[in-house]
């Protein structure tokens, strides 16, 4: 790519740098990059996770361009529009990826990226053992984490792990999005609902409902909610089992940024019901 002309730095992303890069024909493309890249592989995870949603789960995704250990470079997709009957769209679209890639098992081929951390994904038999392993304690070695959780806190989420098939329905492993929050929803070039940033492994579709909904989706999100919540049969209870899932997106958050926006205060309060009573 050495025929970049002009380059217009994006907003909303965390982990990486990115941008919408003009080449010398006046085409566009979308450029990623990290200021040090955590690994050799992360862009051609991505690169596979982007192909993955697309041809196992139907999920519009941007073409790669080039995926490299510096680089990755994807075709423009538009904003999403401000539009309920667009989020309407993204739930049958979600629902459809659910409901259509179930697996045996909890994992996925190769580890991956959340952000600048890989994202281990060991096969496990088991939903409950995979969420707690390796979406949950697998942060407690990270040094932000360690500075932040005291030790009560690391005893109430191993007590709350310990709990999950209590806490959580046993439900099948899907393909899952892995980081679907607002800003990782765009539109096709059409304004038909896009997702880009995945970290893919097949896992409870809740993981992706649970980013979304404590993501702070904004107010035409709502219609999403009610018509995913229709398309796949959710019971009643599925926002009180919000808050346990999105603990691994907070220990994600405070293990990458020196501002953890409110996270270790959420975790706390999930938490409390498995502090050591004295």
């Amino acid at each position: 790519m050495r025929d970049i002309v002009l380059i217009e730095p994006a907003t909303g992303g965390l982990a990486a740098v990115a941008g919408t890069a003009t080449r010398r024909d006046e085409s566009s493309v979308f450029a990623k990059a990290f200021a040090e890249p955590p690994d050799d592989d992360v862009f051609a995870a991505e690169a596979e996770g982007l192909a993955a949603l697309s041809e196992l789960g139907g999920v519009a995704t941007p073409e790669v361009i080039l995926a490299n250990r510096e680089l990755l470079v994807l075709a423009v997709l538009r904003p999403r529009p401000r539009s309920e009957i667009f989020w309407e769209q993204l739930a049958h679209t979600l629902a459809r990826l659910h409901l259509s890639t179930t697996h045996p098992r909890f994992g996925w081929h190769r580890d991956n990226w959340l952000g600048r951390r890989r994202q281990a994904n060991t096969w496990e038999d088991d939903g409950f053992t995979f969420f707690a392993q390796h979406r949950l304690l697998r942060w407690l070695v990270e040094p932000r984490v360690e500075a932040v959780l005291d030790a009560g806190d690391r005893v109430a989420l191993e007590r709350l792990c310990h709990r999950l098939p209590d806490l959580l329905p046993d439900r099948p492993a899907c393909l899952t999005h892995g980081d679907l929050w607002a800003q990782n929803v765009l539109a096709t070039p059409d304004g038909r609902p896009a997702l880009i940033d995945p970290a893919v492994s097949y896992m409870w579709a809740e993981l992706d409902l649970a980013h979304l909904w404590s993501a702070s989706p904004p107010p035409e999100a709502q219609r999403f909610f009610d018509t995913y919540a229709e398309l796949t049969a959710l019971d009643g209870d599925w926002r009180a089992r919000m808050p346990i899932i999105q603990l691994r997106q907070h220990l994600a958050v405070i293990a990458q940024f020196d501002d953890d926006w409110g996270a270790a205060d959420r975790i706390r309060a999930v938490l409390a019901p498995f502090r050591t009573r004295t």
